[in-house]
């Protein structure tokens, strides 16, 4: 039966980007439905503005703590509203990369509007019915919502609203200390907002390695932010202008709050039911390939939970491409998947933590060289943090952690090695100095350096030879 496109792809946002260009250039007739803005939250409200606001912020402090190099200015006034325009230029910027126009200019039909499936092959939009031989589903996550009593009347933001705000709080709650909160609150505390950080847990960012958190944690306290942990938020009421936020018995007087309490995937008006499609709370269910309970239905991005990074989105999206025009032979591998926390020090991991690398093997060490022991670090002012390398017996990289000035790029250099199955030995060449790159190198000589420790026989062959030596 003919259809009227090879792929239909329903979500504007990174991951669907990716697939309606690069199909469409592969000559496939491919229809993109939105039905909002293309370029999707890393765009209009994640990734972009985010790192925005936190270069703005960073340049604040840099240049409130100059007095330290011998630089010395007068009072550092923050204009917030200018700020914040210099995060919507930047939007402004890379928006045509993601127009319309230039997806149409690829050979993409793009189409807005809200759909849904009405049978295993077709999705209605706009009151048209469409059929396609396959289709990609990337249609992104929210920022979920804590149903905290008296949240939704006394009002919040989120990262939806957030790069919006004109005027500058004069004190926030942040409900959340993952990435997006921690990232959010030093941002705006650099930038003059007070700022209050509530995690329900007893860790900061709580999917990386304890005592890397632990540095992001003590500067978040030397800089003034506030922290209460292992605690929720029970209730949150209007009083005098300003709203009152109950931490368990402990009540906090704010501005404004802010929510960055993890996302939900953008499942509820597709009638994923109709056609076949199987989910949970979480997102999309999906096999190897990428493909859904419906052989011919493919997702990508946030909509499948899990990793929810815009570069995941585009890897995945690399697998969903041939997989849905030609064979389901691809697969996706997530032995190495790294990311980033955009916070200061910066905190950057890829591949298994210590303790999850203990629980599969029996023959893990850890290597570990301080940013303190780096002298580009030193010159730079900024000697805290780490980088921590989880390896076997013989070298394998199972993973690495660093917290540190450039994390965020120096874990790239790991990235490729573990790509490639080198060993850490790999990582002991050339260095330019001084650079933070020595970083790696210098954990990676750590091992030629506990091997030798250990080796008493080479240290008393050595010993001899040098002994008959000195006698010539």
């Amino acid at each position: 039966m003919a259809v009227d496109y090879d792929l239909i792809v329903i979500g504007g946002g990174s991951g669907g980007l990716v697939v309606a260009a690069a199909s469409a250039l592969l000559k496939a007739k491919v229809a993109l439905i939105e039905k909002d803005k293309l370029g999707g939250d890393c765009l209009w409200s994640g990734c972009v503005p985010s790192k925005s606001l936190i270069e703005a912020s960073r340049l604040a402090y840099q240049i409130k703590h100059s007095q330290r190099f011998g630089i010395y200015t007068e009072a550092t006034e923050i204009n917030f509203t200018q700020a914040m325009g210099y995060v919507q230029e930047v939007i402004a910027t890379i928006e045509p990369n993601d127009s319309p126009e230039r997806f149409r200019g690829f050979g993409v039909e793009v189409i807005f509007g809200s759909g849904r499936f009405i049978d295993r092959g077709t999705f209605e939009v706009n009151g048209q019915k469409l059929t396609a031989r396959a289709f990609v589903i990337a249609t992104g996550s929210r920022p979920a919502i804590p149903p905290i009593e008296g949240l939704k009347e006394v009002g919040f933001l989120t990262n939806e609203q957030v790069f919006s705000l004109t005027e500058r709080p004069p004190s926030l709650a942040i409900i959340g200390a993952g990435p997006i909160g921690c990232e959010l609150g030093q941002a705006f505390y650099r930038l003059g907002t007070e700022v209050t950080l509530i995690s329900s847990r007893d860790q900061l960012l709580p999917k990386e390695e304890p005592e890397a958190s632990a540095v992001v944690e003590t500067q978040f306290i030397k800089e003034g932010i506030k922290i209460i942990k292992n605690n929720r938020v029970e209730k949150v009421e209007r009083v005098d202008g300003k709203k009152k936020v109950w931490v368990g018995n402990i009540p906090l007087m704010v501005d404004e709050i802010l929510v960055a309490a993890g996302r939900s995937p953008n499942l509820e008006t597709l009638n994923l039911e109709a056609a076949g499609v199987t989910h949970n709370s979480k997102g999309i269910n999906v096999n190897q390939k990428l493909q859904t309970t419906n052989p011919k239905i493919y997702a990508c991005g946030d909509v499948l939970g899990g990793y929810q990074f815009t570069h995941v989105a585009s890897y995945q999206a690399s697998i969903v491409i041939p997989n849905a025009l030609f064979l389901p032979l691809k697969k996706v591998d997530y032995r190495v998947i790294p990311w980033a926390t955009f916070t200061d020090p910066e905190l950057a991991r890829v591949g298994l933590t210590e303790a999850e690398a203990r629980k599969k093997y029996n023959d893990v060490d850890v290597l570990k060289q301080e940013f303190a022991d780096i002298d580009r670090a030193q010159a730079e002012g900024s000697p805290q943090g780490f980088a921590k390398f989880i390896i076997r017996s013989d070298g394998e990289i199972l993973g690495a952690h660093i917290v540190g000035s450039s994390a965020a790029e120096l874990i790239h250099e790991v990235v490729l090695a573990m790509s490639h199955k080198l060993k850490i030995s790999a990582l002991r060449g050339i260095h330019i100095y001084p650079t933070l790159s020595e970083v790696n190198s210098k954990a990676a000589l750590l091992l030629t350096k506990e091997k030798y420790d250990k080796n008493k026989t080479l240290q008393n062959l050595l010993k001899t030879l040098f002994n008959f030596l000195r006698k010539l």
